[in-house]
Formats: C-alpha cells, sequence, structure tokens
C-alpha cells in the first residue's frame, strides 16, 4: 500500500509466482523507486480501468479554458431565470431518444459542479448528428429553461470539445 501506482503495480507484476523451470529460482533486485505519475495521469487511469474516479472532476482541469470560452459550470446554471442565454459544457453521461419523444434527444451532461439536462429538437439532431451522437465532452450554446423547479438548456448550437480531454476515455449510456 505504500508508494505510488506505478511501484504498487510493477511490485504486483513481480510477485506472481514463477511457474516452470525458474520456479525454484531466487531473484535478488532492489526495490525500484518509480516516479509517481501526476494527478490527471491518475485519472486518466481511473477512467480507463474503473470509468470514473475518486479523485477531482476531469473538468476542473479544464475550468479556466471553458470560462474564457464562456461555458458556465451547472452549479452557474441552475440559477439563470428562464429564457435566458446560457452556454454549458460537459462530460456527456446520458443520451436518450425515446420512441415516444417524436426525434427529441435527451442528454446528460457533467461537470465538477454538477448536472445538466439538455434538449435537443430534431430539426438540431439532423444538422449536428455527430456532435450529438458522439461527443464526449460537449459544449452546447441554448436557452435555459425552468417551469415548476424543473430546469433544462434547450440547445441551439452543439460544438464537440472532445478533443479537450485528450487520452481521458469518458463513455455515456445511451438508450434508444
Amino acid at each position: 500500500l505504500g508508494g505510488n501506482r506505478r511501484e504498487a503495480l510493477w511490485h504486483a507484476a513481480g510477485s506472481t509466482p514463477d511457474k516452470g523451470l525458474l520456479r525454484e529460482a531466487h531473484i535478488a533486485e532492489q526495490a525500484l523507486r518509480l516516479p509517481a505519475p501526476s494527478e490527471a495521469e491518475d485519472l486518466v487511469a481511473d477512467y480507463r480501468h474503473l470509468g470514473l474516479t475518486l479523485g477531482r472532476h476531469p473538468l476542473s482541469f479544464l475550468r479556466e479554458r471553458l470560462r474564457a470560452l464562456r461555458f458556465m459550470p451547472a452549479e452557474v446554471l441552475q440559477h439563470y431565470r428562464d429564457g435566458q442565454l446560457a452556454r454549458g459544457c460537459g462530460l456527456v453521461t446520458v443520451r436518450q431518444r425515446p420512441g415516444t419523444a417524436k426525434g427529441v434527444v435527451f442528454l446528460t451532461m457533467e461537470d465538477e459542479t454538477g448536472n445538466v439536462n439538455v434538449i435537443v429538437w430534431p430539426s438540431l439532431v439532423e444538422q449536428q448528428r455527430r456532435e450529438v451522437m458522439g461527443a464526449r465532452l460537449l459544449g452546447v450554446y441554448g436557452q435555459w429553461q425552468e417551469a415548476n423547479n424543473v430546469r433544462h438548456l434547450v440547445a441551439k448550437r452543439l460544438v464537440d470539445l472532445s478533443h479537450l480531454l485528450g487520452e481521458l476515455d469518458t463513455r455515456s449510456r445511451d438508450f434508444q
């Protein structure tokens, strides 16, 4: 449990007993010291192996860049008034296109502060199918909608920002 992930992985790989000819061999070597991975490398490894992390949310690393593009975090959007123009960005965690919705796609985006539900009308789905169906990190330009304490971002334009995630592999749960 001591050291860092790289060292732990190295020691775990070496602790598997040899079979066959080398079963009886004794190998004496000094403990190897490997540099600790960065926080971002740990995060990428967490997502690769678990699909989540207990560390900082991936968008916390990108927040300054997203603010420069005027994308607001979920916690800020939740205080917008009905009808206000809004920009949100997040990891797409859920895509739904129920048969009863007449072509409307419902997305859930997640950032380090919470979730935003997005409504994409059929005409925009047709125009921006690649972004709707393929973006892992999605920027949404739209209009905030609030009625009876139910809040949505109604999309007017979508931008695939997945390239900002680098090696981070995220997956959404997609339902038809």
